[in-house]
């Protein structure tokens, strides 16, 4: 499946084959985008966004923790524009909890996957989408991802997480990505530059490789 400016529009959801959706589990809870914000009660994490695969994208995320509740801010700028770019809060207890570097490019073909970046940054744990759900359910939910209009996201969602996530975000071990990397500027997210997404074969590896990281650490 080919994802252009077009198609992004009217895409369906997508979701991780079975084995991938194992590995990332389902920590998430539904959300509601709407509701008062946290306030300065909760613990505050930030993030400097940097560019991964020479997207040469950049940004700031803020995440605000309550409890088990979560407010969202993502600001990025540079990306593909009118195209989805999922974007997550990763974390994982056996990871590094940090961005991935070219030595994790374990094939040696000049580019890293979501899978090879995984080990430093760890599973989806809240996928930040515009509406309804945002657990690891959702990892691949092209239709409700930012479309990133004139190249910029200004994303801001209120949801919930299970305890543990919320604790990880909290101790500064969290890390926020952002994927969608159209390696051949045509304006879509195709095969021919970069093949198949090893997520999901139905998908471009284009729209699902990571575009920009940054670790949440304690403000």
């Amino acid at each position: 499946m080919r994802i252009n400016r077009r198609r992004a529009a009217v895409a369906g959801a997508t979701l991780l084959s079975g084995v991938v959706a194992a590995g990332l589990g389902t920590a998430g809870m539904v959300s509601s985008a709407s509701g008062a914000p946290t306030g300065v009660d909760g613990t505050q994490v930030v993030a400097d966004l940097n560019p991964l695969n020479n997207s040469g994208v950049t940004g700031k995320a803020k995440v605000v923790v309550d409890g088990r509740k979560l407010h969202v801010k993502v600001n990025a700028h540079r990306l593909e524009p009118g195209l989805p770019h999922a974007q997550h809060i990763h974390f994982g207890k056996q990871a590094l909890n940090e961005c991935p570097n070219v030595e994790m490019d374990a094939n040696g073909d000049f580019r890293l996957t979501t899978a090879e970046g995984q080990p430093a940054y760890g599973p989806v744990r809240v996928s930040l989408t515009e509406r309804g759900d945002t657990s690891a359910d959702s990892t691949l939910a092209v239709n409700r991802f930012p479309t990133a209009p004139d190249g910029h996201i200004h994303y801001e969602r209120h949801t919930r997480t299970k305890q543990f996530v919320a604790n990880g975000i909290k101790r500064g071990n969290a890390v926020v990505v952002i994927h969608g990397v159209d390696y051949n500027n045509n304006g879509e997210y195709d095969f021919r530059s970069a093949g198949r997404s090893e997520l999901d074969p139905a998908l471009p590896a284009e729209a699902t490789d990571p575009a920009t990281c940054g670790v949440l650490r304690l403000k």
